[in-house]
């Protein structure tokens, strides 16, 4: 039996984005276990902001890693959904001369970080974005919900 959760609204989001801050802040273990847990080899990553100008400059291609699902239930405007589990048989679906800017759930979201190794140790150019997608609903950025038009 499997019992999945999500969060309910805003107002959990926001609980669980400051419940995280509140733990860096005041247990002294949480960084380290982060960078244990995520690693720390050099894997680039961006702003919001940042992800924002290059997407509308044209300039990357942006890539959910999330399951489809939640792909669905909203994601960055013209993302494409390649889950990371299925990244390795898929990778040709993305341009082999693009730089790809991956993001998934959150700052501490595994995925992402899994897909911009998977990319790059396949000779593609990644960098994921620093947080994801709770930050950039909490920020009040556009989400699409839905496949792509």
């Amino acid at each position: 039996m499997r019992i999945h959760y999500r969060l309910a609204g805003e107002d959990v989001a926001q609980l669980f984005a400051l419940l995280r801050k509140v733990a860096e802040t005041h247990q002294a273990a949480v960084l380290p276990a982060r960078q244990a847990y995520l690693g720390d080899d050099g894997v680039d990553e961006v702003t919001r902001e940042e992800l924002r100008e290059r997407a509308q400059a044209g300039e990357v291609v942006v890539l959910d890693a999330r399951p489809v699902e939640e792909y669905l239930a909203g994601h960055i405007p013209g993302a494409v959904s390649i889950p990371v589990t299925e990244l390795a048989e898929r990778i040709s679906e993305l341009p082999a001369d693009a730089k790809i800017l991956v993001y998934c759930r959150g700052e501490y979201c595994v995925l992402a970080y899994d897909a911009v190794r998977l990319l790059n140790d396949s000779g593609r150019r990644a960098i994921r974005l620093s947080d994801g997608m709770l930050e950039w609903r909490l920020s009040e950025l556009p989400v699409e919900a839905g496949a792509p038009a």
